[in-house]
């Protein structure tokens, strides 16, 4: 479970009571599946300077997210071929 800090961020406490907070980039609703999808960040990077982004299936219900693995290739497709267009309109922006 996951307690939202405002609209674009959420705190993850993990089972050593450890706290992160991660940045939400965007949310979708997919008809397909009928499920609610949230991708975000800490804004670590990798070991090749690329800052880390993660995805979820998420419910919200007061202000708490109760976040799941996507396990299905197709679910996973979507949510890629989405954050694959984000990543190029913001290019877009930058230029």
């Amino acid at each position: 479970m996951s307690k939202k800090k405002d609209l674009n961020y959420f705190t993850v406490t993990d089972s050593k009571g450890k706290e992160t907070e991660y940045e939400i980039l965007f949310t979708f609703e997919s008809e397909d599946t009928n499920k609610k999808y949230i991708v975000y960040t800490n804004n670590e990077k990798d070991k090749d300077g690329m800052i880390k982004t993660y995805a979820s299936i998420y419910e919200e219900k007061d202000d708490i997210l109760k976040l799941s693995k996507i396990e299905d290739e197709k679910e996973w497709n979507v949510v890629e071929k989405l954050l694959n267009h984000a990543t190029e309109e913001a290019k877009k922006e930058e230029n």
